[in-house]
């Protein structure tokens, strides 16, 4: 797998998603549901208008694979 090379960046946003996320949905976190989703509406938006999505590389298939890498990545 892996065929594409990412953007450090764009990788890290991605990876920091799930770990957002995962602090979301865990009920013992101490984060604020407000704050939670508010960072990843922010994660989401920096994701989605990446430049990388722009150039030839930004397939359907390169998105579910940045998704795959970020999950392994945070550890999911």
């Amino acid at each position: 797998m892996d065929a594409h090379d990412f953007p450090l960046d764009l990788l890290r946003a991605q990876t920091s998603w799930y770990t957002a996320y995962r602090r979301l949905a865990d009920p013992a976190s101490a984060i604020s549901p407000t704050v939670g989703r508010r960072e990843l509406l922010e994660l989401s938006s920096r994701i989605a208008a990446h430049p990388f999505w722009s150039s030839p590389a930004g397939t359907p298939a390169a998105r579910m694979e940045l998704k795959e890498l970020a999950q392994r990545e945070a550890g999911q």
